[in-house]
């Protein structure tokens, strides 16, 4: 694993950042040595023809130039492609870190070779990174989108209705409900728009527009701080660029009625 690569290195919840060019963030690249030899490393894919490995950081390498930022914040400075895999690196490494024990007799567990996957050496359980599907819905009606804003927003931001799809759902059974018990209206034409991994901690969200089928917005008060219709040359401040969100709602504005 000595060889050149880059690396996904987090400590307390930041990502170690090399800044190459001003203002451009790259992932650090050397080898394990360069790094501390960090323990249980685990390769994630391929950046710019390289391997890319992601770990757990002890301590700060020494002599690094570069600096620890947030995911979220990493996933706004940085292309696509490289927040998909920081989030792929960052699902891995919470799945690694939660299944270091067998759920079924508590023994230890390893890395299974070859694949994604840890092993108990006693009873055999094998536990896979756990994904979590979500369902993003936006509601039209006429030139107007439905949009909310969660307490755990920023200020002043709105976005979709989205929601956590329940054991034995489907996702349009998902979707109905969410919107159901979010804001107390109907949807009918369900459209699928797209997906998206948001690893905060380990979501896929798979987002579709609907149609206003009636009924009054009543907001949950337990879930959603607001709700309104906005018409689409005047819309609140939304999510962050790269989120799915931001995507659907800017295709949904370009959309003629």
């Amino acid at each position: 694993m000595n060889e050149l690569s880059y690396w996904l290195l987090r400590r307390e919840n930041q990502l170690l950042a090399a800044l190459e060019r001003p203002g451009e963030h790259y992932f650090p690249r050397g080898r394990a040595s360069d790094f501390g030899n960090p323990a249980d490393a685990l390769r994630v894919g391929e950046w710019q023809g390289l391997p890319c490995y992601a770990a757990e950081l002890g301590a700060l390498p020494e002599n690094f130039s570069g600096e620890l930022i947030s995911v979220r914040s990493l996933f706004s400075l940085v292309s696509a492609e490289a927040a998909a895999l920081a989030g792929r690196a960052i699902l891995l490494l919470d799945w690694q870190k939660n299944h270091r024990y067998c759920g079924k007799c508590g023994s230890p567990t390893a890395v299974k070779p070859r694949q994604f996957a840890m092993q108990c050496a006693t009873c055999g359980l094998v536990s896979y990174p756990r994904i979590s599907p979500a369902v993003m819905v936006l509601i039209r009606r006429g030139n107007a989108l439905l949009l909310a804003r969660s307490p755990r927003f920023k200020p002043g931001v709105f976005s979709a209705l989205a929601g956590f799809v329940e054991a034995g759902e489907t996702l349009e059974q998902c979707a109905a409900r969410e919107v159901r018990e979010e804001v107390g209206i109907e949807i009918a034409n369900l459209r699928y728009y797209g997906s998206q991994s948001w690893p905060f901690p380990d979501s896929l969200m798979v987002a579709f527009f609907a149609d206003y089928a009636g009924g009054t917005i009543t907001p949950d008060p337990s879930e959603i701080e607001a709700a309104d219709w906005f018409p689409c040359n005047a819309l609140p401040a939304l999510p962050e660029p790269m989120s799915l969100a931001w995507q659907m709602i800017e295709a949904a504005r370009k959309q003629p009625v």
